[in-house]
This record gives C-alpha cells, sequence and structure tokens, in this order.
C-alpha cells in the first residue's frame, strides 16, 4: 500500500485514480474543478483536496494528468515546494520531451524524482485499466513507481532518459493519424463501391491491412458514430508537440503535417469534440 497524490481528473486521471483505490492504496486527490474531486471521492475510498499542496504533502507518489506543457509547469510549480523529498511524480501528461526534461531538473534539485509517463489506450483503456504507459527517467524511479503504474496498465515500459516517453508517444500519434486517414479513405472507398464494410472487415481484418483502428473503429465509422473518447481537438495539440519535435530535429514529416490539416477541416465542420476516426467526415459531407 501506498500513499498516492492524483492531480487531474480528466476523462483519463478519474478512472486511473480510481484504480489505485481498488489497488488498496491511500489516495488524495485534486481537480481544477473542485465539484468534480468531490464526486470521485464520493465513489471511491480516497480524499478530494482543496489545494495541489493538501494532496502532496504526505504521498510517496505524485501523479499527474493534466492537459499540455503550461499546465505540467503550472502544477510542477505547486508540487516542488510541498512534496517530501524522495517523492516520486509521475506524469502521464501527453506533452514535450522539453517540459519533461525541465520538469526532471526541477525535481531533481528539490530531492524528488521525475517520471514522464504518456498514455495510450483511451478512454476505455483508462476505464478498464488497460493503458499503455511509455516512460522517461531514472531506473531506479521507474522500478519503485512500476507496481503503483501497474494498477491501470497492461504494459508499462522504460524507453530511456527524461523526455523518452514523450517522444516514444509522438512516434504513437504519428502512426495513429496516418492510419485513421488510410482506414477512413478505405471506408469511403467500400461504401461508394456499394460493399458491405463488415463483410470487408471479415474479409481482410486478419491479414496485412490489420490494425487496432480497423478492428475497433472501422465499422464505426461506416455508421457514422464518433464518440469514443479522444477528441480531435487532443489529438491536434499532440500532433502540433510532434510537429514542433519534427522542427528542433531538422525532418519532414508530410503525412503527419497534411493529417493535422485535415483535423482541423474536422474542427471547422464543429468536430472539435469527435474521436479521432471523424477523419471520414472530410470524405462523406
Amino acid at each position: 500500500m501506498a500513499n498516492c497524490a492524483f492531480l487531474g481528473l480528466g476523462v483519463m486521471g478519474y478512472s486511473m485514480a480510481g484504480h489505485l483505490v481498488t489497488q488498496g492504496h491511500n489516495v488524495k486527490v485534486w481537480n481544477r474543478t473542485a465539484s468534480r474531486a468531490q464526486k470521485w471521492a464520493s465513489e471511491y475510498r480516497g480524499k478530494a483536496c482543496t489545494t495541489i499542496a493538501e494532496a502532496v504533502a504526505e504521498a510517496d507518489f505524485i501523479f499527474l494528468c493534466v492537459g499540455e506543457d503550461k499546465d505540467v509547469r503550472a502544477v510542477m510549480a505547486e508540487v516542488l515546494p510541498a512534496a517530501r523529498p524522495g517523492a516520486i511524480v509521475v506524469d502521464h501528461t501527453t506533452a514535450s520531451d522539453a517540459c519533461a526534461k525541465a520538469c526532471y531538473a526541477d525535481a531533481e534539485a528539490k530531492g524528488l524524482a521525475f517520471i514522464d509517463a504518456p498514455i495510450s489506450g483511451g478512454e476505455a483503456g483508462a476505464v478498464n485499466g488497460q493503458l499503455t504507459v511509455m516512460c522517461g527517467g531514472d531506473q531506479d524511479a521507474f522500478e519503485a513507481a512500476l507496481p503503483i503504474i501497474d494498477s491501470y496498465a497492461k504494459a508499462v515500459k522504460l524507453m530511456g532518459p527524461s523526455g523518452a516517453g514523450q517522444l516514444t508517444k509522438m512516434v504513437n500519434q504519428i502512426c495513429i493519424a496516418g492510419l485513421l486517414q488510410g482506414l477512413s479513405e478505405a471506408v469511403f472507398f467500400a461504401q461508394k463501391a456499394g460493399l458491405d464494410m463488415e463483410e470487408v472487415v471479415g474479409a481482410i481484418g486478419k491479414g496485412a491491412a490489420q490494425s487496432w483502428q480497423m478492428d475497433n473503429r472501422a465499422l464505426t465509422m461506416a455508421r457514422g458514430e464518433f464518440d469514443f473518447g479522444f477528441a480531435v481537438d487532443w489529438m491536434r495539440k499532440d500532433l502540433g508537440i510532434v510537429q514542433q519535435t519534427a522542427k528542433s530535429l531538422n525532418i519532414s514529416l508530410p503525412v503527419t503535417e497534411l493529417v493535422d490539416q485535415f483535423y482541423a477541416d474536422i474542427q471547422a465542420m464543429g468536430g472539435h469534440r469527435w474521436d479521432t476516426s471523424s477523419l471520414l467526415k472530410r470524405l462523406t459531407e
């Protein structure tokens, strides 16, 4: 049993914090909207705190799951003076590797450990405790945090030093963006050709075209259902980080850049909160 603080109870963090409780850990939570923290506390055996300092003061492990770089830095500014020396901070936010490295250095200066640990698996993965976690940081801190992270994960891997987790998440988002555009065009083509999409997936879904996106999104896309959690706004945030990092590496990612523009079209259609498979809407409307 560990003393944990969980900061940020959004679509992902709410369930992740809940899994910590069900696995027997003591959990204090904080959320920018206090009513959501109170709701969580009424659902789980945890405590809602009104300040970050209150949440982290006695924590062995401090988990973050917030919005973007600026949110991570703002939360860390309150964590650093309040956390006890030796505490391990695990940041599940998808942010830049530069943010991760800066937070690592700030934490180290205060006698804390910092692990960047972005996640993949969407809302369903968080609810079911089946997330994939990509980590960057020191081996000893990772090994100490691993049994706790396992509370809501199916796969956890240390990818390298600070920032490596965020860089791996960028690779993940590049892959997803390209796959979803290809799948959107495939579904559109099949529909225009008069094919039954369920039969098509049955025919090709175990061959070279198979992917998680095909298994889980091809048929929902064909039915025009785009409410599966990971929103277009969030994907554009992630792809913005990817493109900024690509510039720093002096490389070009033409497909990723194009798909990001397509997601901007979806936003212009009012699809800010549609899920990422909604790229099909550009072709059908």
